[in-house]
């Protein structure tokens, strides 16, 4: 029972998550277009790559491996000495903040103030909204760790639509500012996201909700750094579990941010290009973003509770590994299916959407190329979200510091082909680069997967097989939606991208109702959960 309620309450926290990740990317995309039109392409691509790639560098750095250490196990804990240790990421963000505002500010190539003005000043503010957004960490961890749905939704939805908001009506009033704009939109974001967990926990604390949960903190000053008598300041199995989780996460952030960082340290595109490889990097995430990382995030949460780190299959409580190998097959079929998809679609809709997005500057040159790459990137995320989380919620502290290995040589790797890639394709080649990383990745965790279940009876690895009949359907869509793209998009008029769409519209109809009559162990899933 257990079990089967904690499955309700993550797949609970992954739709809500995912509703949330479609309200951020629409207000996000608008947001990019909007702009597009008052400011330079150059200032979008310093914002968007050199700053943000600052900002998420710090907090990446500071609290990913605190986050999946501390999330790891049951709620019933020392939480005293979780906190503690959670808060040592504050420190950490401090000291990160410093040295990478330094080299952005110092080693790097610095923008012309004439194009991009105010660039240390943008440099100053996202390092510091990287500490601000830190102070929250232990109100984070602690909801996330107790399932708290509502929070995370409204918390990260205020901050968002305070930051668009903000962001408009001064790129309207006062689009001379440059970075002054985007700076202060940052610092809002980080200031509201931080204001709603602490409010949130002031007022449940002490309640009779919180009473009624047995919840483990019973006021605010426990949520401050605490000293316990006779005891360790922090539990050291976490610490030792963190220190590894922080090596990986190290290497996870080059692979996750990897073409960022060779567009800001080798110069291999100019802030221009950046910009435009940004804005289609973003068009092309929006499903990876606003459905795969949710389902990523709280599911690792429901194998981490279900399953206990560092155990065999024939230790574990056997009903907790049907559901849990259940639910595995599941999530691979559902992302399969979403990548697969946007894969066939999204390779003859990618010029259309762009033309519609932001005009012939996003639809003419590489622009539609790299967006058709990137359908075929998203089907790799699919599949590489649902197999790590359930990898890294199993792994014992060996497996972790033998995977990190496998990371190094894989981060060298990848940074090396990104390079080389760069130069003979453009902007294309990092997508391509990203394709061979997540393979890899994805070869890796299968492997642990079917290591994993090797000594049962369960194959949950057989999610990752679609349906012969489906997969005819898919290949015949791609078919006729090429043809339709050849003959009617994008250079005839309204109505011949009217007929494309149709064309689409009714080939994505037959795809789905062939799925609702194929995989109806899927569809039960999706509608019971």
């Amino acid at each position: 029972m257990a079990a089967q309620e904690t499955l309700s309450q993550t797949t609970r926290l992954a739709s809500s998550s995912a509703l949330l990740q479609v309200l951020f990317r629409v207000v996000t995309f608008g947001l990019n277009a909007f702009t597009l039109r008052y400011l330079s392409r150059e200032l979008i691509g310093v914002v968007n790559v050199r700053l943000t790639l600052l900002y998420s560098t710090v907090v990446f750095l500071a609290r990913e491996a605190f986050r999946r250490a501390c999330l790891s196990g049951s709620t019933k804990r020392n939480w005293t000495k979780t906190i503690n240790l959670l808060w040592l990421t504050v420190p950490l963000g401090v000291f990160w903040s410093i040295c990478l505002g330094l080299v952005w500010l110092h080693l790097l190539e610095v923008p012309d103030p004439s194009v991009v003005p105010h660039y240390q000043a943008g440099v100053v503010a996202f390092g510091l909204s990287a500490i601000i957004e830190l102070l929250g960490e232990p109100f984070w961890v602690l909801a996330q760790a107790h399932l708290f749905v509502r929070l995370k939704v409204i918390a990260e939805s205020l901050s968002v639509v305070s930051k668009c908001i903000l962001t408009v009506i001064l790129v309207v009033l006062y689009p001379q500012w440059g970075l002054y704009i985007f700076s202060l939109a940052q610092l809002l974001y980080v200031s509201v996201l931080v204001m709603c967990y602490v409010i949130y926990f002031v007022m449940f604390l002490g309640s009779p909700e919180a009473t009624k949960k047995s919840f483990p903190i019973t006021r605010m000053k426990a949520l401050l750094p605490n000293l316990v008598e006779d005891e360790t300041f922090v539990n050291w199995k976490e610490a030792r579990l963190t220190w590894s989780f922080f090596k990986q996460s190290f290497l996870k952030q080059i692979l996750t941010e990897g073409e960022r960082y060779v567009m800001t340290f080798l110069n291999v595109l100019n802030f221009g290009d950046q910009g435009v490889y940004d804005i289609v990097n973003n068009l092309g995430s929006l499903v990876a973003r606003f459905i795969f990382l949710p389902i990523e995030e709280s599911f690792y949460v429901f194998f981490a509770k279900v399953l206990e780190r560092g155990k065999n299959v024939k230790d574990q409580k056997q009903d907790d590994v049907a559901m849990a190998a259940n639910v595995l097959e599941l999530l691979l079929k559902l992302v399969l299916l979403i990548g697969l998809t946007i894969t066939v679609f999204g390779y003859a809709y990618s010029q259309l959407a762009l033309d519609i997005y932001g005009g012939s500057m996003l639809s003419s040159g590489t622009g539609p190329d790299l967006l058709r790459c990137y359908s075929l990137y998203v089907l790799f995320l699919a599949i590489n979200g649902v197999t790590e989380c359930f990898t890294f919620a199993l792994m014992c502290k060996e497996e972790v510091d033998r995977y990190n290995f496998v990371m190094l040589a894989l981060s060298f790797t990848f940074l090396c082909i990104s390079y080389f890639l760069t130069h003979w394709h453009g902007s294309i080649g990092f997508i391509l680069a990203n394709c061979f990383n997540m393979g890899i990745r994805i070869a890796h965790s299968i492997h642990y997967i079917y290591d994993y279940f090797k000594e049962s009876t369960y194959r949950p690895l057989r999610g990752l097989l679609p349906s012969p009949f489906l997969v005819l359907i898919y290949i015949i869509s791609g078919v006729i939606t090429g043809f339709s793209e050849v003959f009617f998009c994008c250079d005839k008029g309204w109505m011949g991208r009217l007929i494309h769409i149709s064309m689409g519209a009714l080939c994505f109809a037959a795809t789905i109702i062939t799925m609702f009559c194929t995989e109806t162990k899927l569809i039960h899933f999706v509608r019971s959960q």
